[in-house]
């Protein structure tokens, strides 16, 4: 069986072939309004899908959000200029970098030798079946 290229594969069944198409209006879209909206509301904000006239906007933050509101009436102008029949333009606030923060948190805690050693030494005081030497154990185990 000979390898396919990905667009040959999405273009074959009828319902991928319409989630290709749209995400290539979506991509194409992006580009107009990455050249339209000022650069740095664009660099916080993305287009998030467009269907029967009506553009949805994800921004980053809030102010970015209210930015975008006030420039409703020009970014649908000049999307309209560009060929893009536009009757509504929604601005929602969407993070993205919301869960890579939140990962980041979740990294091994830094605990240096003496505070690992005194550590040690607590847990191995502690009744086999406790909880805490459990947790003290994992907590030497797992940092840095």
């Amino acid at each position: 069986m000979a390898a396919r290229s990905l667009d040959a594969y999405l273009n074959k069944a009828d319902g991928l072939a319409r989630l290709s198409a749209h995400a290539g209006r979506l991509l194409k879209l992006q580009r107009i309004y990455e050249r339209i909206a000022p650069s740095s509301l664009a660099a916080a904000s993305r287009v998030a899908n467009y269907r029967l006239g009506k553009v949805v906007i994800h921004a980053d933050s809030g102010a970015v959000a209210a930015k975008l509101r006030q420039l409703r009436p020009s970014l649908v102008g000049d999307l309209s200029l560009e060929g893009v029949e536009v009757t509504e333009m929604q601005v929602k606030v969407q993070p993205v970098y919301a869960a890579s923060q939140h990962k980041r948190a979740l990294h091994s805690p830094s605990v240096g030798s003496a505070a690992k050693s005194g550590l040690s030494r607590l847990a191995d005081s502690l009744p086999a079946d406790s909880p805490l030497k459990d947790a003290l154990g994992r907590l030497v185990r797992d940092s840095r």
